[in-house]
């Protein structure tokens, strides 16, 4: 079973339109291997998922602190 999907979801909510190279820079890969992932050609390592996750991890600890300071300034925006 691939996990094509899974891979493309990822690599778009951490790096956007251009996660094909982007992500294979993240992992130190080829883009040409993150194309091959992304087009069911081949399947990432075992030790990639875990790649994976320490990445959407790291962004998610430097997103979480601006979650509660963009909601006040929403607030306060709106309150205008």
């Amino acid at each position: 079973m691939t996990n094509q999907p899974l891979i493309a979801a990822v690599g778009q909510a951490l790096y956007g339109s251009r996660w094909q190279s982007e992500l294979a820079r993240a992992l130190g890969v080829a883009i040409r291997t993150v194309q091959r992932w992304s087009s069911g050609d081949a399947e990432p390592q075992p030790g990639v998922y875990r790649d994976l996750l320490a990445l959407v991890r790291e962004r998610a600890r430097a997103l979480g602190p601006l979650e509660p300071l963009l909601e006040r300034a929403a607030r306060q925006t709106t309150a205008l």
